[in-house]
């Protein structure tokens, strides 16, 4: 099993107040942003990743967000080239870099393949769509985003593999030489690990490709049900997908006491958390979800990961806010919130030993060959950020990976996804074990 630690990079600055009156981190004015506070913040955060290698961490993952104070990671190929030179053992997991609005994919393979090369080997690269606030930000047209996303992948794919100068000519994209000299280390190049939060098109997708498919903090009822259609899609294709084939982020906090732990949790929340990523009105931009996403999101009451939720949408759709903002009962119904991500498991909070039988479960339900913390949100201190680092990984990643050894979890590098090969008529395997959601408290 391969064990990661990411972090949203956030910006520590920023007075709960103001975010709870924008209703959401997205849109807030850069005129509060402060350079001093940032720049410090961006070198302790390279510094962190380097101290979660040290601390034995498998995986280094980055993500990357525009225009928003939630996540510092702008330009996360910055990052990962800095920690490419940086650090020597851990892999360097991108989760992921939005195609669709970048609109520049050959240099996209170019920038890759420097961080591939100066990782010696080490890059795991990732695609995203990018959320709806990414297309607003970044002038793009949500009606266009998965045809480009698909489009970019594929021309990506052949410039690191097809020996140039050579045309293209596509729908979205053309170029008159393709010829990029830097090619990556990895032949024919980088694994691929593709995030999501329950849509059936990015899974259908992922797939058809082979790709492992990363659930971010969703709902393990509905994540099983994904992962079974991931794997009837396997089928398809020919081959049985397996743990090598899933991964699973979930947001986690440990202290040395219960109470230091929910302390650090409540970090999850601030502001809003990360179902105030963004308002409804950026997250959903008209033509950006297909149908089948939409009928998903209108039965998902709560989100772990971006703020989308289809009660959410419905609060959206009522009207404006009122003038007075009750700060005192909004921070309530946060606290609300966290506890009933803690009750599903979509938020891991507490001390090593108590965090160590939660992970068990999701992993044992799940069957995923790739595991990642989410570290702490909000304006925490560098002590008490590390001290949850430390914590998992002294005490927890090692019973974590013999459990994994235990039920057999082979991650991508062990086992290659979609190597076992499926014949045609044969009834696939089992990739969820639904048998201890009851006892979890799942219907």
């Amino acid at each position: 099993m391969q064990i990661g630690y990411f972090t949203e990079r956030p910006y520590r600055w920023l007075p709960e107040e103001l975010i709870l009156k924008n209703r959401a981190f997205f849109a807030i004015s850069n005129r509060y942003f402060d350079r001093e506070n940032a720049a410090d913040d961006y070198h302790y955060y390279l510094d962190e990743y380097c101290y979660a290698e040290d601390l034995g961490f498998d995986v280094l993952a980055l993500n990357e967000h525009h225009g928003n104070p939630i996540c510092m990671g702008a330009v996360m190929n910055v990052e990962a080239a800095i920690l490419a030179h940086r650090t020597r053992r851990a892999r360097l997991v991108l989760i992921g870099n939005p195609l669709p609005v970048i609109k520049h994919p050959l240099r996209m393979a170019e920038e890759l393949a420097e961080i591939d090369l100066i990782s010696r080997g080490r890059l795991v690269t990732g695609w995203v769509r990018g959320a709806g606030s990414e297309q607003f930000f970044n002038n793009a047209n949500p009606a266009y985003n998965r045809e480009m996303f698909n489009e970019a992948h594929d021309f990506i794919v052949q410039a690191w593999t097809r020996p140039g100068p050579w045309r293209y000519e596509g729908k979205h994209f053309h170029y008159r030489h393709v010829n990029p000299w830097a090619l990556p280390y990895q032949k024919p190049h980088p694994p691929m690990w593709i995030p999501g939060t329950l849509s059936p098109e990015t899974v259908e997708w992922c797939a058809a490709h082979r790709y492992p498919y990363i659930g971010l903090g969703t709902q393990l009822p509905p994540t099983c049900d994904l992962w079974d259609f991931y794997a009837d899609e396997a089928a398809k294709h020919g081959y049985q997908a397996g743990p090598e084939n899933f991964g699973y982020m979930v947001a986690t906090a440990l202290g040395e006491t219960e109470e230091k732990a929910q302390q650090a949790a409540a970090g999850f929340v601030y502001g809003g958390g990360q179902n105030a990523f963004s308002a409804a009105e950026f997250m959903l931009p008209p033509g950006y979800n297909s149908k089948a996403a939409i009928r998903t999101l209108a039965k998902t009451q709560t989100s772990a990961w971006l703020g989308i939720s289809g009660e959410k949408v419905k609060e959206q759709m009522q009207g404006a806010a009122a003038a007075e903002i009750d700060y005192a009962e909004i921070r309530r119904k946060l606290h609300a919130a966290l506890v009933r991500g803690q009750q599903n498991l979509q938020v891991i909070v507490g001390t090593p030993k108590t965090v160590i039988l939660k992970i068990k479960a999701i992993m044992s339900v799940l069957r995923v060959g790739i595991f990642i913390i989410l570290n702490l949100q909000g304006p925490h201190s560098d002590e008490e950020r590390r001290t949850s680092m430390r914590l998992f990984a002294e005490e927890v990643i090692p019973a974590l990976k013999e459990h994994a050894r235990a039920i057999d979890l082979p991650d991508p590098f062990q086992r290659t996804p979609g190597s076992i090969k499926l014949n045609a008529g044969t009834k696939r395997a089992p990739v969820v074990d639904r048998g201890p959601l009851t006892a979890l408290g799942f219907k």
